[in-house]
């Protein structure tokens, strides 16, 4: 009794830290002192684990810490190879191995109950469907966010694969492998391991089919929402085991990632419904291929001339930055307008980018200041009054079609009302359409210049013309 005690206050705090943690993630200034509050109570977790297993549980100490030893070196090696550019692939395939460690564990308990076939399980509701839903979310997790990391890494193509009648595909694998395992574990009238290898099948062919008819653009929400399922399926993995802690973490994920998958869904204009039965992010209604009329452009040194007389300007990031790597020279841009007594602001848009708070981290990387990143709905009124707009590499969320052409394929989608500034340098290799697939009517706007070229090479000349200017 003293044991359970003292590993329930510890569990208690631990479940602290990581609310407060979470908390502090949802802002960027306060998001690395959140992360090291969430590091501190799973450390907690870990320790009390090792000291006060519950339900009377041997552990092999010798095999966690082997396990502990070769993740965590793996772990670090990955964290520090993996250039900025890779990061949302790496968040793919960590949220992939948490499915693929609750997939694991609910199969291993299953399996030292129910190897031999029995039904030494009957009876058991509570077990018998955590058993079911963990095993059948996490291997949607894993095989979901090796779809995901394919298609961020180009491994994959980008675009929508849509299978003939997926929709009714998805339902014959959910219905079906959940149907045979609740058979198997509730009646024992089919031998209940095979229904668990039945319900692996499912569910990892349901992983392939749900991110199949993603588009590239819209994994940020893909990405989001396998987060949320790997807590549900590590939650569920609590149940199976009888840990407290990991049913109260697993919830916790589970539902921060779900808020967070409803408001980059707010963000692209797609409903929950769409996210969750998938086939969302391919093109419909009507595309503008046609060539640009008009188009200007400019060079560093006229890019230099109009930022010289600006007062004013707002960066807009983009996944072309983080490509280029150019987020150094972005800040080294900032400061040197600064030093002018031009105000700088950097707007954020919530998918900008391959997943949650990529530009985020890319500008924390080069030490921007917090209280210069805006959301979009804190900057969007602010252009009208801003003189320069610098785009990054950024195209689909400056698309003025999401707001004026009611047919196009982005309509609704709350953009970033770049157009509406005084000028708009759009900083960008070509005229190339972004992952939407779509033509941008931003490029030949008459207040618009396209710079085009590395985004890096092209900062660090405007950089230079400026300083001589």
């Amino acid at each position: 009794m003293e044991n359970f005690s003292a590993a329930g206050l510890l569990y208690l705090v631990a479940t602290a830290f990581f609310i407060l943690g979470i908390k502090r993630l949802s802002k960027v200034k306060t998001a690395r002192s959140g992360n090291q509050l969430s590091a501190i109570g799973m450390l907690i977790a870990i320790v009390v684990t090792f000291a006060f297993p519950e339900g009377g549980a041997q552990l092999d100490i010798k095999t966690m810490l082997i396990g502990i030893a070769l993740g965590g070196g793996i772990g670090a090696i990955m964290a520090k190879r993996v250039e900025m550019t890779g990061m949302p692939e790496l968040v793919a395939l960590l949220n992939g191995f948490g499915g693929l460690a609750s997939t694991m564990v609910a199969f291993t308990d299953f399996y030292g109950l129910a190897g031999d076939g029995s039904n030494t399980m009957l009876g058991a509701e509570v077990w018998s469907v955590a058993i079911i839903l963990s095993i059948f979310i996490g291997t949607i997790t894993f095989t979901g966010s090796l779809m995901a990391m394919g298609k961020l890494s180009g491994k994959l193509s980008g675009n929508p694969v849509l299978l003939p009648m997926r929709h009714l595909l998805s339902a014959i694998l959910i219905l079906g492998g959940l149907g045979i395992a609740g058979y198997g574990l509730f009646t024992g009238n089919f031998d209940v391991t095979q229904s668990v290898y039945i319900l692996i099948g499912c569910s990892a062919l349901f992983g392939i089919v749900f991110v199949l008819p993603i588009g590239g653009a819209d994994m940020p929400v893909v990405v989001s929402l396998l987060n949320s399922y790997s807590g549900i399926a590590a939650s569920m993995a609590g149940f199976v085991i009888g840990n407290s802690l990991l049913i109260v973490a697993g919830a916790l994920v589970g539902a921060s990632g779900l808020i967070l998958t409803m408001v980059m869904c707010k963000a692209m204009n797609r409903s929950l419904a769409n996210v969750l039965i998938g086939g969302f992010g391919g093109a419909t209604g009507e595309v503008d291929n046609s060539e640009y009329a008009s188009v200007k452009s400019a060079g560093p040194e006229e890019a230099a001339m109009i930022l010289e007389s600006a007062t004013s300007v707002i960066f807009i990031p983009g996944y072309g930055m983080a490509v280029a790597q150019a987020q150094h020279v972005v800040k080294e841009l900032g400061l040197e307008l600064e030093k002018r007594g031009c105000q700088v602001r950097y707007a954020i848009h919530p998918v900008a980018g391959r997943m949650p708070g990529h530009m985020n981290v890319l500008l924390a990387e080069s030490d921007v200041d917090y209280e210069q990143l805006y959301e979009l709905e804190r900057i969007n009124g602010d252009f009208k009054t801003t003189d320069v707009t610098v785009i990054v590499g950024a195209n689909d969320v400056v698309n003025p079609e999401a707001i004026e052409n009611p047919k196009s394929p982005i309509a609704g989608m709350p953009i970033l009302n770049a157009h509406e500034s005084g000028t708009v340098l759009m900083i960008k290799r070509s005229l190339s359409p972004g992952y939407a697939g779509i033509k941008n009517p931003l490029f030949e706007r008459d207040n618009t210049y396209m710079c085009f070229g590395d985004g890096k090479a092209f900062i660090e000349d405007t950089v230079t013309e400026l300083k001589d200017a």
